[in-house]
């Protein structure tokens, strides 16, 4: 069972929301972090919005970003037992885009600190990683030097591990 009361935000997010994201017209990051979750109600309305599934309460779900058309960047919690911090990093995206970012924090730490966005996932991006100092402090930091590993890496072990996300996700759909 996954502790639904697990709402603090981590100290990692608090210091992520305290970096400037520039666009920089597709030359930046298309990220917009937050600096709290949105409550237990606002996570039920969007996710029940997302999926027109009204049978759905969002307790699975923490967003705490987005990016510049509105897609989620969310905890997904399915791992019981486990702290948040080690849930896996998922973004619905506005337009029906679905993709597991990262197995945990620490992974969606380090994809922020080589300068990815969320939909450069989902399309991968044509570009090299930039590297962004004050962000791969916060990903040492919070998550270790240690785990630091290429963004593909990152995305493609998350994808190993979660292989079905895509069709549990779009089979919660109305």
């Amino acid at each position: 069972m996954i502790d639904s009361d697990d709402r603090a935000f981590p100290e990692a997010l608090t210091a992520v929301a305290g970096i400037s994201f520039d666009y920089d017209g597709g030359e930046g990051v298309d990220y917009e972090p937050y600096s709290a979750f949105p409550s237990a109600e606002e996570t039920t309305d969007w996710i029940r919005a997302w999926t027109g599934n009204q049978e759905l309460d969002g307790d699975a779900f923490l967003p705490f970003g987005m990016d510049g058309t509105g897609g989620q960047v969310a905890f997904r919690r399915v791992r019981p037992g486990r702290p948040l911090v080690e849930q896996p990093v998922v973004f619905l995206g506005s337009e029906g885009e679905v993709r597991v970012l990262s197995q945990d924090l620490s992974g969606f730490l380090w994809l922020l600190a080589d300068g990815f966005g969320p939909l450069d996932f989902v399309w991968p991006p044509a570009r090299t990683p930039r590297p962004r100092a004050e962000l791969a402090a916060i990903a040492e930091r919070h998550g270790g030097a240690a785990s630091r590993r290429p963004a593909a890496e990152i995305v493609g072990a998350a994808a190993a591990e979660f292989p079905d996300f895509e069709d549990e996700i779009f089979g919660m759909c109305r």
